[in-house]
């Protein structure tokens, strides 16, 4: 009997030795990939950021990036320009409720239930932000689909309301149907249109597939066979061209405040 129970005993105490050893070994791990995996997620942000903008042109995306791309912030509410928040990761901020607004039921038609009060922009130069010349304005936006949360780059001409570009990087909608969103061909469509009509308030509209007038400066064809994730699209438009995302600072644009500085 007692061979028996130090037999179980040498077992558990073997398996509890190689679970801490597992468990030590993978937090070593997980610590030190860590600053690698942050470089990584920040080098792809920077790739999506220059693919909206049509200035990814070479396998050095960093040195492309700043080049190119100049990231500023913005005060959702006001619209004006201001300093990064020291150690600002936007993700964190819109569910940090010290750094985000919970959104009424009214006001959530993209259903992220939180925003961030202040949001990340990117100004593109295509001959280098020392040029000065101002090529597109990159907006981060997000919302809902059928089953996901989808995100994109919004790239607008220096008039804040002509669309240059839009990139969804990242979804989890059905695969050859809401997935859609990030073909190029699909997204392709949204290049020349207007996102906001001559009042400033949002235009852009996502119809039935197969039902957007060539001479409309705001249609564009949905997705075929993923209804809701198309109408995620539009709320997503919404949202953000609307009070309570971008509005108050392409109001600004528009008004020349970026040629103030």
């Amino acid at each position: 009997m007692s061979s028996n129970n130090d037999s179980i005993s040498k077992t558990l105490i073997v398996v509890i030795s190689l679970c801490l050893v597992c468990a030590v070994i993978v937090s070593t791990a997980a610590v030190q990939l860590r600053p690698q995996q942050t470089a990584n997620k920040l080098l792809d942000s920077q790739k999506n950021v220059l693919a909206v903008t049509g200035l990814l042109s070479g396998s050095d995306i960093a040195a492309l990036y700043s080049k190119h791309i100049e990231e500023r912030f913005v005060d959702l509410d006001s619209g004006e320009l201001v300093d990064k928040p020291k150690d600002y990761d936007y993700r964190k901020a819109m569910k940090d409720p010290a750094t985000s607004e919970r959104l009424s039921g009214d006001e959530d038609i993209a259903s992220i239930k939180t925003r961030a009060n202040v949001a990340p922009v990117y100004f593109a130069y295509e001959n280098g932000v020392e040029s000065g010349e101002l090529s597109a304005i990159v907006l981060p936006i997000h919302g809902y689909g059928l089953w996901s949360t989808m995100h994109a780059f919004l790239a607008l001409g220096p008039d804040g309301t002509t669309i240059q570009g839009l990139n969804y990087y990242e979804q989890g909608e059905t695969a050859g149907l809401g997935g859609e969103v990030q073909n190029p061909k699909w997204s392709a469509q949204f290049v020349g249109k207007k996102l906001l009509d001559q009042s400033g308030q949002p235009a852009i509209k996502v119809v039935k597939p197969g039902n957007a007038s060539a001479d409309s400066a705001f249609e564009v064809d949905g997705l075929s066979g993923a209804t809701l994730t198309s109408n995620g699209v539009q709320h997503t438009f919404d949202f953000w061209a609307g009070a309570k995302g971008f509005a108050p600072f392409l109001a600004k644009v528009r008004d020349g405040a970026l040629n103030n500085g």
